[in-house]
């Protein structure tokens, strides 16, 4: 679908925090929340990438790899991939298929779209909430990696927070898609 960023769409509803209201605010935060955690999806590659070069370094230098480098390298991924989510949305950075979709009309577009983003808010929403339960159950049993013995649970609570935000974001596209379908349905 041809959707510009969400930042850069002409739509002559109030931008994110121009107006009052508990949707403008919610919408201001969001997207700063989403743009912090991109910056700490950002952190989370560069460590993987000095933990790799500092273990190749280890291995082929001193005959030493770093202890439990590969569990650490996965922990970072989860914080690279999952806190980089909701950012990736907000800028329409996934992958979209939609070679027949283009072929449609403005408005089954827009219905289109409508459904899509309903249904990958429904997805997150019970993401999140499994996500949460089975950290708490982590918490609980006490489950620690291998070598290093590190909890978890904290990575797949941050997920969860991760998925909540993709959630917030995306309900913020679903409220903004409505705007263009009113827009276009209104004489």
């Amino acid at each position: 679908m041809e959707t510009p960023p969400l930042d850069q769409e002409p739509l002559r509803v109030r931008e994110a925090g121009s107006g009052k209201g508990v949707i403008n605010a919610l919408d201001k935060y969001v997207v700063w929340l989403s743009k912090i955690f991109y910056w700490v999806a950002g952190l989370g590659l560069i460590g993987m990438l000095v933990l790799v070069v500092a273990d190749i370094i280890g291995i082929k230098v001193f005959s030493r790899p770093v202890p439990g480098g590969v569990e650490i390298v996965t922990f970072l991924a989860v914080v690279a991939a999952g806190f980089a989510m909701a950012y990736t949305a907000f800028m329409h950075g996934h992958v979209a298929v939609d070679f027949v979709v283009d072929k449609l009309p403005k408005r089954p577009k827009l219905v289109v779209s409508l459904i899509t983003v309903l249904f990958s808010v429904g997805l997150m929403a019970v993401l999140s909430y499994y996500t949460f339960k089975y950290a708490g159950k982590l918490k609980t049993t006490g489950e620690v990696s291998m070598t290093q013995k590190i909890p978890f649970y904290p990575f797949v609570y941050g997920l969860a927070v991760c998925w909540v935000l993709t959630t917030l974001i995306l309900i913020r596209e679903f409220v903004r898609t409505i705007a263009r379908a009113v827009k276009t349905w209104t004489p």
